[in-house]
């Protein structure tokens, strides 16, 4: 994930992911890229088209109710990290009497909003739980429609995680949204190796000149044996090669976390992320 605006002062999300070395201290070593504006022959071009009538879908949560537990087993959805690694300046909250997540309209509501200690609360979903049961998918096309919150602190995100997380963390940020930097969002493909090597490649879509955060929008990215690609309201934004470790079943996540920092003074109180859908597609 992209270095947050300011120094957390607990866990990030990139050392809870790491794990091992990385976690204890050890040095991160990050390769960042430029996206490639060579020219490219046609059929590479026709490749990065999106066509997703051609897929089938594998999964679609339309958000008409919402089947959460805090940890499983048996619940479409869990409230945290499957690794137990919560992140950010609030807490993920339990479904229940605080529960940040509502049906409103037919939409998934996530609200983040102070608790009557004065503490920060959010949501996060993870479509697996800590047994790796629930959805994950190797190589498929995932998007989520959603309207983003703006202002100081929030950080709304959609991302994906390999299951197998023994020897390396596969992730892929389809979008991270820093409220205080509304102009665009961030995409990132990482490797958390647990050795504490860090391979990133990163991509900022300065998308929201003349369209809005606070309007639905399309985010996705279709992984495939040889690429990621990225997609906004399903038009290709940029891609990277897919790395081995990418080369696995991956499992959705999707959040309203805020930033650890003084921006948390500031941050709209209550502050609300709309999702109206949550798909993957098989290539086949």
């Amino acid at each position: 994930m992209p270095f947050a605006p300011e120094k957390p002062a607990r866990l990030t999300r990139r050392r809870a992911l790491a794990g091992g070395a990385a976690a204890l201290g050890a040095p991160l070593v990050t390769v960042f890229a430029p996206v490639s504006t060579g020219a490219e022959d046609q059929l590479a071009i026709r490749s990065d088209i999106l066509n997703v009538e051609a897929m089938q879908i594998a999964f679609d949560e339309d958000f008409s109710t919402l089947d959460v537990s805090a940890w499983g087993p048996g619940t479409r959805w869990i409230a945290h990290t499957p690794w137990s690694g919560d992140f950010g300046g609030a807490r993920f909250a339990n479904p229940g009497e605080r529960s940040p997540f509502r049906i409103v309209d037919g939409n998934l509501r996530i609200e983040a909003r102070r608790d009557p200690e004065g503490e920060w609360q959010s949501g996060l979903l993870a479509s697996v739980d800590p047994d790796g049961n629930g959805f994950s998918q190797q190589y498929g096309y995932f998007e989520m429609r959603a309207r983003l919150p703006e202002g100081p602190g929030v950080w709304p995100a959609f991302w994906l995680i390999g299951k197998d997380r023994s020897t390396a963390t596969a992730e892929i940020d389809i979008f991270e949204f820093y409220g205080d930097k509304p102009d665009g969002y961030s995409s990132v493909v990482h490797v958390w190796h647990r050795d504490g090597r860090h391979y990133s490649r990163f991509h900022r879509n300065a998308v929201f000149v003349e369209a809005r955060p606070d309007a639905f929008h399309t985010y996705g990215v279709k992984v495939d044996p040889d690429w990621i690609r990225f997609y906004f309201d399903r038009e290709f934004v940029w891609k990277t090669e897919t790395q081995p470790e990418h080369r696995q079943p991956l499992y959705i996540l999707l959040n309203l976390a805020l930033v650890d920092g003084p921006t948390r003074d500031a941050t709209p109180d209550p502050s609300h992320m709309i999702v109206d859908y949550v798909r993957a597609y098989r290539l086949d």
